[in-house]
């Protein structure tokens, strides 16, 4: 519509709306809570270990989805370091609920309470990826292959140590990554689809965090 204005999530230059800034930091609280109920809950219990609870991919990935919502709710950086930042934890957010959704539905992935299971598995992930799609960045983040190249070396990562440490305190976060379910033919062949299903939700991230500056720039045209 010519001359007419939508409504801003956050301006192209500035700090977001104080709504989403107060929305950051409330779902960065309750990631808190959800992150600390079990190892408090188990602190004296013989069979709970910390290492392994901090060696699962989600709860990794949720302790840097909480860091990205309180920092972007408290101080709202808009540098483009920033901005990869955030948009490489929106991916391991997005592969968790993916991966939790499609591979670890039925599995005990040590969470056993389900609003635990609901936040770290599916409320946080959504809140990041609609927070990448909707609150404009300071500038453009395009696809290229050193961005996803860059974004892929947590996960990449992840799963070189979970294989090494696997065998040396027998035990593996996830079936899909133990060799002792599957052997290393099966296993190898399994991580190489998931490697490149996370190029395609790599690309599919920057992309989708690219539409508000495209819808921005369709507004100046119109």
């Amino acid at each position: 519509m010519s001359g007419q204005r939508g409504v801003d999530l956050a301006p192209v230059h500035g700090a977001p709306a104080w709504w989403i800034r107060a929305y950051r930091i409330g779902f960065g609280l309750l990631g808190i809570l959800a992150l600390v109920w079990i190892p408090l809950r188990n602190i004296d219990s013989a069979t709970f270990s910390l290492t392994n609870y901090l060696s699962y991919f989600t709860i990794e990935s949720n302790v840097l989805s909480v860091v990205v919502l309180l920092v972007g709710g408290a101080l709202a950086p808009r540098s483009p370091r920033w901005q990869t930042f955030r948009g490489a934890v929106t991916l391991y957010m997005l592969i968790t609920m993916v991966v939790y959704a499609v591979l670890l539905a039925n599995v005990d992935v040590m969470l056993t309470d389900k609003w635990i299971n609901d936040v770290l598995h599916r409320i946080l992930p959504l809140v990041l990826l609609l927070d990448w799609l909707f609150v404009p960045m300071a500038k453009r983040l395009r696809p290229t292959p050193a961005l996803i190249g860059q974004w892929l070396i947590f996960p990449v990562v992840y799963g070189v140590y979970s294989l090494i440490r696997g065998p040396i305190v027998d035990w593996y976060p996830y079936p899909f990554i133990d060799p002792r379910v599957q052997g290393w033919v099966s296993l190898t062949i399994g991580l190489l689809v998931l490697l490149v299903v996370f190029v395609v939700l790599a690309v599919a991230m920057a992309g989708l965090g690219d539409l508000p500056a495209r819808w921005r720039e369709r507004k100046t045209t119109d």
